[in-house]
């Protein structure tokens, strides 16, 4: 079969058509994409430029053209076959570059090889133990036994009452609570005293029945702020196990509270912020020798007799709060006259005309380990207070926030009075115009940098919402 060649006009006005060869017939190929020896010579004596050449491809049997496509940027100024190397060295395709194979050892010479660690076979589902990942490692480890032992399944009702205690300690509350209605093994596992030891009731509306219920489960934890409660029907509460208590700001009867508190020897931590009060409750509160952090704040109803038995009673007290009550200046001469010398923080802010200096020189007098004083709306206060209060001197935090009668240059030379004090709370007598100034003379000291007292509150201050009772969270929490 014979094979053309044709020329097409180049584009350009350089560009010159090349005088055309004699005609070339008969070339055949030889064998199927191998051209002859007559075809390459006659395709030798075609004299063009390079950039006109004809592609020669192979398509079955035959040879054919095929037009290449000039570029504009690339094609301008080749019209020789002397084309400058410079240009046409872009135009050719980039060389790979060939990473050498490295052998043997991978730190052999500077060459360095990623190896890539096979893909391990999956493990065959059959056979396998599964894992227990929410329980812990004992009830996960028993459990793993039990499927081994039997493979079939195992029944809740063959499991030992410890571990069905364990798996239920791991309930909340509301789940708990269904599940003592299963039968009646689940009912007695279900109000075990060790499951019970710290609940959280806040804000619980009608709150009796459910306090009722946890009273008698043992609790040693209870948290029950801001709280609706009715009457409570208890018959023998004589055997609480309660150690911590929160029942700030809720509203219940005095005569349940008397019924819960009369129950109660072993307190540590108590908070009944802001209830009504009686002298019987006050009374059973002396029964709890140890007694260790009080808040009564804002609380009414009691006699300064029954006040005095009862900080009597409890000489273990460390943290005391009993600001801002009714109370009169007979109330104010029993907190100081029979405070234990083992109270390190004091609340004792709120009474502005029942404070008197001499009041202070008792209460220093007794409580020679005052860590932490508050003695804020206290308006009978001057400055001379400040010579009675330097016999503290383990005293770090100090607040008179109030006392109006303290004048400021007084707090020039506290300072030098407590060496180890480091906060001083003078708001409304302080401002901040004066700020500048003072820090100057008192550059240890921070002052009026904590607004508000955290002396023996359970909740920390300025935070109502946080859920934590004397720094601690209940297991079993009611969200409403």
């Amino acid at each position: 079969m014979a094979v053309c060649l044709k020329t097409e006009a180049a584009v350009g006005e350089r560009t010159r058509l090349p005088e055309p060869g004699p005609p070339v017939q008969d070339l055949t190929l030889k064998a199927a994409g191998t051209p002859s020896p007559h075809q390459i010579e006659a395709m030798r004596r075609v004299s063009m430029p390079l950039q006109d050449l004809p592609n020669l491809r192979v398509q079955g049997s035959v040879l054919r053209t095929n037009k290449r496509k000039l570029r504009g940027s690339v094609s301008e100024g080749l019209d020789s076959e002397c084309t400058p190397r410079e240009l046409i060295q872009p135009c050719s395709p980039t060389l790979k570059h060939q990473r050498p194979a490295c052998k043997g050892k991978e730190n052999d010479g500077e060459q360095f090889v990623l190896a890539r660690r096979s893909r391990r076979k999956k493990e065959s589902v059959s056979g396998k133990v599964p894992t227990f990942n929410g329980c812990s490692r004992v009830v996960g480890s028993v459990l793993r036994n039990l499927l081994l032992m039997f493979p079939s399944g195992v029944s809740l009702d063959h499991l030992p009452d410890e571990l069905l205690l364990r798996i239920l300690f791991c309930l909340p509350l509301r789940d708990l609570l269904r599940t003592s209605a299963v039968c009646r093994r689940w009912h007695r596992l279900a109000v075990d005293e060790c499951l019970w030891r710290s609940v959280d009731l806040e804000g619980l509306i009608h709150v009796g029945p459910a306090l009722q219920h946890v009273l008698k489960t043992g609790v040693r934890r209870l948290r029950c702020p801001r709280s609706f409660m009715e009457e409570l029907h208890l018959s023998d509460m004589s055997s609480l196990q309660l150690v911590q208590m929160d029942m700030s700001n809720s509203t219940i009867p005095t005569p349940a509270l008397e019924s819960i508190i009369g129950g109660c020897r072993l307190l540590e931590y108590l908070s009944l912020e802001g209830l009504q009060l009686s002298d019987a409750i006050i009374t059973s509160l002396s029964e709890n020798s140890r007694l260790l952090q009080l808040n009564l704040s804002g609380c009414s109803g009691f006699s300064a007799a029954a006040l005095a038995h009862m900080l009597d009673s409890c000489s273990c007290i460390q943290q005391l709060n009993i600001s801002w009550c009714s109370f009169s200046s007979q109330h104010v001469k029993s907190v100081v006259a029979h405070l234990s010398s083992s109270v390190t923080h004091l609340n004792l802010s709120g009474y502005r005309e029942n404070l008197t200096l001499e009041d202070v020189k008792v209460l220093v007098t007794r409580c020679t380990n005052l860590q932490i004083l508050d003695l804020s709306d206290s308006t009978l206060l001057m400055a001379d207070c400040f010579q009675v209060l330097r016999q503290l001197g383990r005293l770090v935090h100090l607040s008179l926030s109030r006392c109006y009668q303290i004048h400021l240059a007084a707090l020039t030379d506290v300072g030098q009075m407590f060496p180890l004090l480091g906060l001083l709370d003078m708001f409304g007598v302080v401002h901040t115009s004066h700020m500048a100034a003072l820090k100057k003379d008192v550059p240890h000291i921070s002052i009026n940098s904590k607004p508000f007292s955290s002396i023996a509150r359970p909740t920390p201050a300025g935070r109502p919402g946080d859920g934590t009772m004397w720094y601690q969270r209940c297991r079993l929490r009611f969200k409403l």
